[in-house]
């Protein structure tokens, strides 16, 4: 969790969305963003989607890795959060 997002993974997660994504809640707020910080689905406050998508952009790499073992249904990897 970083300045109130939290930010989760779902395991075999890529049917409804069929793409690479992490879901974020902030408040009454949820979305799911794609690894390029975009919003594929729900709604989020400005300020708080440009934490997410700094915080996307620095960590493509992990977020990637974790998502090719939440497809697989494998334990991902806690990434740091945005300082």
């Amino acid at each position: 969790m970083f300045y109130g997002i939290l930010i989760k993974m779902n395991w075999c997660d890529n049917d409804k969305h069929h793409l690479p994504h992490f879901h974020a809640y902030y408040n009454e707020f949820e979305a799911s963003f794609d690894f390029n910080g975009e919003i594929i689905a729900g709604s989020f406050p400005a300020r708080q989607t440009a934490f997410e998508k700094a915080w996307t952009l620095l960590h493509q790499d992990e977020l990637n890795a974790n998502w090719k073992l939440a497809i697989e249904g494998e334990q991902i990897f806690k990434i740091n959060p945005l300082q």
